[in-house]
């Protein structure tokens, strides 16, 4: 067993990698540029939805709002016509990205810091780089990526574009696993 503190070093280093990848995958590659699809007629769908104010959130439409009421006809006209829309509505203004960066950071060294967990308690001092990698790379990846299928199999978000976040997932694991495997206490 190898202690959390012993693996402070390969945590925070595996967190800037992973937070240093990411930032080349969604703003230098061109790998990310499918992920969302301009709506028709933009500009007459935002100055439509302007004079409703909506405030930052997510939103259904249409929506019941009990298990009874899906089974009305009003609202079941409402499904048939469509559209059938879920959304996340930000912020109006250019894109603050301080706090989300600050976010995305502390995600990566939570997700390192299970991975650490989990591969200190399997495994010893000294352990082999190739098992070390394993573990806390296999931690990491479904850190990263195991809770995006469930937008695609509920909200129908687009396969392609949690496909495109799996393999960020997988290549974060392996850079996770690999600093782990690299710097594990001897």
């Amino acid at each position: 067993m190898v202690p959390l503190t012993s693996l402070v070093i390969p945590i925070l280093l595996s967190g800037v990698i992973i937070f240093v990848a990411s930032s080349i995958f969604h703003m230098l590659l061109p790998f990310h540029r499918l992920d969302y699809r301009r709506v028709p007629r933009e500009n007459d769908v935002l100055d439509a939805l302007r004079p409703f104010a909506i405030p930052p959130g997510d939103y259904v439409m249409p929506l019941a709002e009990s298990p009874a009421a899906m089974k009305s006809p009003e609202f079941l006209d409402k499904m048939n016509k469509g559209p059938v829309v879920m959304m996340t509505v930000m912020p109006s203004g250019p894109p603050a990205m301080g706090g989300t960066f600050v976010l995305w950071f502390a995600y990566c060294v939570v997700v390192s810091l299970f991975a650490a967990y989990v591969a200190g308690r399997a495994l010893g001092p000294g352990a082999r780089y190739l098992d070390v990698f394993q573990f806390a790379g296999t931690v990491a990846f479904i850190g990263y990526s195991a809770a995006l299928w469930q937008h695609s199999i509920w909200y129908k978000r687009a396969w392609g574009t949690t496909l495109r976040s799996t393999i960020d997932g997988l290549i974060y694991g392996m850079l996770t696993g690999g600093t782990f495997g690299w710097l594990w206490p001897r």
